[in-house]
């Protein structure tokens, strides 16, 4: 089959054409009044981030409101306990740009925060954000730049939300399974699928 690459801008707008007008008219360069619910009911954001050794999109989830909103251009994300890759903080060391898409369960629209972000670790500011006893190990304090949703169709058309669309544990190879076999063997995935819920709860915070 013959490649077509599209390769400049004017010729991607004349498969596309011009953007609908609600399209344009939906995004605020700061978190608009109408905006700040979908941020504070949201339980789940994913963080997109770009750095020299790439890119990084990371789930971030918690009870609604785990996301403060500081004031209308700002955002505070607390960094919970995960696996210390820190993949997304090293990121923005070298390059201070993030994207993030809110979801919530059984709602359609997503909504999209664009804006630039810095590691905060005051302890009066980690302190703001203990839970269960434990601080986050440091604050993403994020500069809005831009806010919008997103329209429903990819929802939709995923099913995301859908009992019938839902998937069982058996139905994928489970974290032990890819272990042991990138491990070539020397990870137990058995024992690590036997462990895996309880250190989950051990360090959810």
């Amino acid at each position: 089959m013959k490649r077509q690459i599209v390769r400049d801008v004017a010729t991607l707008e004349s498969i596309y054409g011009q953007p609908a007008s609600p399209s344009l008219v939906k995004e605020t360069p700061f978190i608009h009044p109408l905006y700040r619910p979908w941020i504070e009911k949201a339980p789940f954001v994913a963080l997109a981030t770009a750095g020299q050794g790439g890119l990084d999109v990371s789930p971030r989830g918690d009870a609604p409101g785990f996301i403060h909103i500081e004031d209308r251009h700002t955002l505070l994300l607390p960094d919970r306990r995960g696996n210390n890759r820190i993949d997304s903080l090293r990121n923005l060391l070298e390059d201070d740009r993030v994207a993030l898409l809110f979801l919530i369960p059984g709602i359609g629209e997503a909504l999209r925060v664009n804006g630039r972000a810095t590691i905060d670790i005051a302890p009066e500011l980690l302190a703001r954000f203990a839970s269960n006893g434990q601080l986050p190990r440091s604050v993403l304090r994020i500069e809005v730049e831009a806010v919008f949703f997103q329209c429903s169709r990819a929802i939709l058309r995923a099913g995301l939300w859908s009992v019938e669309s839902q998937l069982t544990k058996g139905d994928l190879p489970t974290p032990g399974e890819i272990l042991q076999a990138l491990s070539q063997g020397a990870v137990d995935g058995n024992a690590y699928d036997a462990a895996l819920p309880q250190r989950v709860r051990d360090t959810l915070y």
